[in-house]
């Protein structure tokens, strides 16, 4: 009988010593002394954990809250977690919806810490604290987010093996990021808005809206696999980093985003006939596209071949007229073609013949005639963007050139009044 008294007595004893010290944590905490409540819980916790399970959810939530606000927040999850876990096999639930707020807290401090982190240059301590947020739920397809944003800024640190790690994982994943976008146009004001999922099914049967849509957002996968394959390259691995690519295009050979990214490497790789074949095979699958012919007129020009490159800039511009650099591309192409003039030129200026001095004339003819076709795509480039100096200076000298000195004049006075 004496020895029930005692065995009774005993866990009496440890019974409120457990509650002693759960008690002095929670004063703590709530005093925000929350480094003293971790040590009077991290000194405490065999002692807690030896006994009663329902004090197990009560220490592992106090440490969890005590945790987030030490801004230890992937810790602080974990032990929250914990405690929903004990209180459910429990079948309790006195914590539960508490640990859930703080856990949501804590992801949305970290998150935010770590933008703040990007913002500031700080993209290792970004990349790290993103990570954690993943780790936080890694089931869940807003935390595979952060995963992305993660490896993103670990290439901004430089931290390439770290980077690599996560869009390999990503990949393998067969993560792509694209979700569901939702749109609505007002009846009053006839312009297009982005709502939520609510707001749209809210609106989609709404007379005073229309155009109902849902859309989709592009795929971040021919972004991961374009990463991956320059990681490679940036480590002298480019026999992996081609075969990522190929990869990845031949699971989605339709997807042009990831040809261009395979047309980007072999760029890097100093390989412009590759990427010139591989632009017009974009061309092909996507040819209403204006930045494919923009690219494709580019690289010709590069390679001499201005004939083409011409065509393409003009494909180009007809399928997008608003495209302000390829009309500087254009014209910088057109007047390559003063240098073989001006030289012929200078080799007649001194000339007395009448056959050298009719012949300089036909070539500065000629000259002029580059200049006025380079015109009418600089006038509409300046009507596109009308502050746009070095149009407006390339038409001022232009005008100069051929004489028309009231254009010039005018862009002369357009220009004082962008600089001034």
């Amino acid at each position: 009988m004496r020895h029930i008294l005692y065995t009774i007595i005993l866990i009496s004893s440890i019974s409120y010593g457990q509650k002693k010290e759960l008690k002095q944590a929670q004063k703590l905490i709530d005093q925000e002394f929350y480094s003293e409540a971790l040590n009077v819980l991290n000194t405490s916790k065999d002692f807690i954990l030896s006994s009663d399970k329902k004090y197990h959810a009560q220490y592992y939530f106090l440490n969890g809250w005590a945790l987030k606000e030490n801004s230890d927040y992937l810790a602080s999850v974990n032990s929250l977690k914990k405690s929903m876990e004990i209180e459910r096999s429990l079948r309790q639930k006195k914590y539960i919806e508490n640990a859930n707020i703080l856990m949501q807290q804590a992801e949305a401090d970290l998150v935010n810490s770590a933008v703040e982190d990007n913002k500031n240059g700080n993209f290792k301590s970004a990349s790290v604290k993103l990570y954690d947020a993943y780790l936080m739920n890694p089931e869940k397809d807003d935390n595979i987010n952060y995963l992305y944003f993660s490896a993103s800024s670990a290439v901004n640190s430089k931290e390439y093996d770290t980077a690599l790690e996560y869009y390999l994982k990503l990949k393998d994943m067969g993560y792509t990021g694209v979700v569901s976008e939702y749109f609505v146009t007002p009846l009053e004001t006839n312009i297009e808005e982005k709502v939520s999922e609510t707001e749209y099914n809210l609106f989609k049967n709404s007379k005073d809206y229309t155009n109902q849509r849902v859309g989709k957002t592009e795929s971040r996968l021919p972004e991961i696999v374009k990463n991956i394959a320059l990681i490679y390259v940036q480590k002298g691995e480019v026999d992996l980093a081609i075969s990522a690519i190929k990869e990845a295009r031949a699971i989605n050979p339709d997807d042009v985003n990831l040809l261009l990214s395979e047309a980007d490497l072999y760029i890097k790789l100093g390989d412009r006939e590759k990427f010139k074949e591989l632009m017009k095979l974009a061309v092909q699958k996507d040819p209403d596209n204006a930045i494919l012919y923009y690219n494709l007129g580019v690289i010709n020009g590069e390679q001499g071949e201005f004939d083409e490159a011409k065509k393409f800039y003009l494909k180009s511009l007809v399928l997008d007229p608003s495209y302000t650099a390829t009309y500087l591309n254009l014209v910088g192409l057109i007047l390559e073609g003063e240098g073989p003039i001006v030289e012929e030129m200078n080799k007649l200026v001194t000339s007395r013949k009448a056959s050298d001095l009719d012949k300089y004339d036909q070539l500065e003819e000629k000259r002029v005639g580059l200049y006025k076709e380079c015109l009418p795509y600089l006038e509409k480039l300046i009507e596109i963007d009308p502050a746009n100096i070095e149009a407006i200076k390339t038409a001022k000298n232009i005008y100069y050139t051929i004489d028309d000195i009231d254009n010039f004049k005018m862009m002369n006075a357009k220009l004082k009044e962008l600089e001034n």
